[in-house]
């Protein structure tokens, strides 16, 4: 079984193997792009657009509160889409997952605000950020399935990295158009400015289904399928079959989702409304913070081929750790320069050296027949733990501390030990068999921490 996914890997034409790229890093760059846009709404207008009866600081709370309950919806759709991902292919589930979170995102831009329509503003907006999440809980699992199960041999950590790059390419997206409708007037930007991010991604979620729909069925997949029967409960079977790989996957998300969202979404509210530094100063660090992350994901996916996943993802928690004191000591001193290349260094080493590798290790966690619940199911229970809320929890732990960043740092700390302990007690996977139904078998000798 394995000979023949390898060997049908192996037969795919160089101009396929660049259209499977192709839908992995624009599917999810065009997908990731309309869910960072309401991360990126939060800290700069949705406080006052939907939530004015509170004062700013209370405001921006209660909209990160909602970015928070997208998460919520995830692992369940996750559940759904990973259950059918196995059991009927990934392709199917790459085109419904893009179609549900763009079209929730241009519906946010068509929504009235608390001006027009009182409470039912933020009860639809609310129910726009799940409509997202059930989406956005399954669609980056089957992208990186996609690249991974069509990868050659010795590249599955590179091949891999082109999902991330995506999402990493989506959020510089978002900053980037908002970067430019921040530069309007601040009445015209609460008045209809905001809504242009959103109304953009319908031509965006166009090009993302055409893509997607090109590609073909991965080998592995239907190999596997030819030869074994899909199982009824792939999710379940994930849990009780991997145990220990599903609470790796689990763990090892906390810093890299925590993170990934609390410096792009929290360090730019606090730049901006703590530091009182201008929006263009916040925004071009965080792009310049995502650009650095696009060439980090690249080089350490890169390096995990080579000397293994679990040493290149422990050592980007740590660095992440050890960063976080001197990420605000960087932000506090006012200068611009300084600001920036504290983005650059903890998005592009730091989140780097762990979201780059993650995607082909989560993939290697799992046998083919459960991979797409398990990697989607456990993911986005990480995400519940960590991503969802750290913006909410950074914000008010500065509120508690008077606008001193100290106790967000130790978050970040926290976070980043968790996680490195998680992946130090995970197995070893970069020379795995993707064809084997149990991980015992997916290497003569998988090494363990």
């Amino acid at each position: 079984m394995a000979e023949a996914a390898a060997t049908a890997s192996n037969n795919v034409s160089s101009s396929k193997l660049r259209h499977v790229l192709m839908a992995a890093a624009v599917g999810s760059a065009l997908e990731w792009y309309d869910f960072f846009i309401y991360g990126t709404a939060s800290a700069l207008v949705f406080g006052e657009l939907f939530f004015p009866k509170y004062d700013a600081s209370i405001g921006t709370l209660a909209a990160y509160a909602t970015f928070a309950v997208g998460f919520i919806a995830r692992p369940f759709g996750g559940l759904f889409f990973g259950h059918f991902g196995d059991r009927i292919g990934r392709k199917p589930m790459l085109v419904a997952t893009i179609l549900l979170v763009g079209g929730g995102t241009f519906l946010i831009g068509c929504l009235p605000t608390y001006a027009s329509i009182g409470i039912w503003a933020p009860i639809l907006l609310l129910l726009m950020r799940l409509l997202q999440g059930f989406g956005a809980g399954a669609e980056y699992g089957g992208a990186v399935i996609l690249a991974v199960e069509f990868a050659p041999p010795g590249k599955r950590g590179l091949y891999g990295s082109f999902a991330p790059m995506g999402v990493t390419i989506g959020n510089l997206l978002a900053a980037g158009v908002f970067y430019l409708v921040t530069m309007m007037s601040k009445d015209d930007l609460l008045s209809w400015g905001w809504r242009i991010p959103f109304l953009i991604s319908l031509l965006l979620l166009g090009l993302g289904v055409y893509i997607r729909s090109k590609v073909s069925e991965t080998p592995i997949f239907s190999e596997v399928g030819a030869k074994r029967p899909p199982l009824k409960a792939p999710a379940i079977e994930a849990v009780r079959r991997h145990p220990r790989n599903f609470l790796v996957v689990i763990g090892a998300r906390l810093a890299e989702n925590g993170l990934g969202y609390l410096f792009p979404v929290f360090g730019l509210g606090y730049v901006i409304n703590t530091l009182h530094m201008p929006k263009e100063v916040a925004i071009t660090g965080v792009m310049l913070g995502n650009f650095a992350e696009i060439f980090g994901i690249l080089f350490f996916s890169w390096l995990s081929d080579k000397i293994g996943r679990r040493p290149v993802y422990m050592g980007g928690a740590l660095f992440s750790a050890a960063f976080a004191f001197p990420f605000f000591l960087l932000t506090n001193t006012l200068d611009p320069m300084l600001i920036s290349l504290a983005f650059i260094l903890v998005m592009g080493i730091g989140g780097g050296a762990m979201f780059g590798p993650q995607a082909a290790y989560f993939a290697e966690l799992f046998g083919p027949r459960l991979r797409y619940s398990g990697f989607a199911f456990a993911r986005e229970l990480g995400s519940i733990l960590a991503g969802g809320p750290s913006p909410f929890i950074a914000a008010l732990l500065v509120g508690y501390m008077a606008g001193a960043p100290w106790g967000v740092a130790c978050y970040v700390i926290f976070l980043s030990l968790i996680t490195a302990l998680s992946v130090w007690w995970g197995p070893e996977t970069n020379e795995s068999d993707l064809a084997a139904d149990s991980v015992k078998d997916q290497v003569p000798a998988m090494r363990q921490a």
